[in-house]
């Protein structure tokens, strides 16, 4: 293998170019050819590429986001669309490729690996939603992130002994909100795994805790939970049920963003240099996974067949010391 290609694709998150430097540094010392695709799956079937080296990713390790951008390709989701790709594979001579991203990103690696273009995917996404890995790139980042912001919000929620009900991401995953709502002693916290009496669960306990003299709150939400309306709505409900002044707060895109945590930035260069070492052996379709602490590599398709529930006992440790 001679030439590989590295490109981002999905939702950005922390750690993605610590990825990257990983993956040309290990490549380059490898004395492989490595080209940086923009603009994931939709960069590489317009050819958008260059090679990289050494110095490309110079003073990255520390930043969020992607260097090499992202973006979302509906065309790469048809059979054309991935025979556009594989013949800018062949003509650039990509003999592999890393791809960084979350579930979706996976599906077109194994796509094309099916095609005879050898892929191997490292998990990137702040929601932590990938079924075969413990932590993913960039979940770390984005639940300090939410703590750092919840921490400042709970200084006003107190000083005026309000409820501050607070969104954060997740659409179809509660680990986030979870792990976070647990490191801020949110009163209560609502993942889509779980479904609720939001009368019983919110409202009775929020007048049972007020009895014990607390007078303000916070609740977190992630995106996905079902059965609230939107979080503005949410928190007007809360505050004609219980008398407690409320408060909406959708963090929102600031939880992608920042300089990666220092488990990212390390798990992130494992998860590189062990992808670049797994093309050096000429296999593909495979992720790169953190399992008990320790990275390993599945089979793409074994992997996204993988199921991954919330934590019960986690969530019943918060809601028992939170009340």
């Amino acid at each position: 293998m001679k030439t590989i290609g590295v490109l981002t694709s999905g939702g950005d998150a922390p750690g993605m170019n610590a990825a990257i430097r990983a993956v040309v540094r290990t490549g380059c010392e490898s004395g492989m050819r490595v080209m940086g695709i923009r603009r994931g799956f939709k960069g590489l079937i317009a050819g958008d590429m260059y090679e990289m080296n050494l110095r490309s990713v110079s003073d990255i390790i520390h930043r969020g986001g992607t260097m090499l951008y992202s973006a979302r390709c509906q065309e790469f989701n048809t059979e054309e669309g991935v025979d556009k790709a594989v013949e800018v594979c062949r003509e650039v001579g990509l003999d592999g490729m890393v791809v960084i991203g979350g579930d979706g990103s996976f599906r077109g690696a194994a796509d094309l690996s099916k095609k005879g273009i050898p892929c191997v995917g490292i998990p990137g996404t702040i929601d932590n939603d990938i079924s075969s890995c413990d932590y993913t790139i960039g979940y770390d980042t984005a639940m300090n992130t939410i703590m750092d912001m919840v921490d400042r919000i709970r200084d006003t929620t107190e000083s005026h002994h309000r409820c501050s009900v607070v969104e954060v991401m997740g659409r179809n995953s509660g680990y986030l909100a979870l792990n976070a709502g647990l490191a801020i002693g949110a009163t209560c916290i609502l993942v889509p795994e779980i479904k609720l009496d939001i009368e019983h669960y919110v409202i009775e306990r929020m007048r049972r805790t007020q009895k014990t003299g607390k007078e303000h709150f916070i609740i977190i939400v992630a995106e996905g939970v079902e059965g609230i309306g939107n979080v503005d709505a949410f928190a007007s409900y809360i505050e004609k049920c219980t008398g407690v002044e409320s408060r909406a707060t959708i963090l929102g895109h600031v939880q992608r963003g920042g300089s990666p945590s220092v488990r990212d930035r390390v798990l992130a260069s494992e998860m590189g240099n062990r992808a670049v070492h797994i093309l050096i052996n000429g296999i593909g379709n495979r992720i790169v996974v953190s399992q008990n602490d320790k990275i390993s590599d599945l089979d793409i398709h074994e992997a996204l067949r993988m199921k991954k529930s919330i934590d019960l006992d986690l969530y019943r440790i918060a809601n028992e010391i939170s009340i």
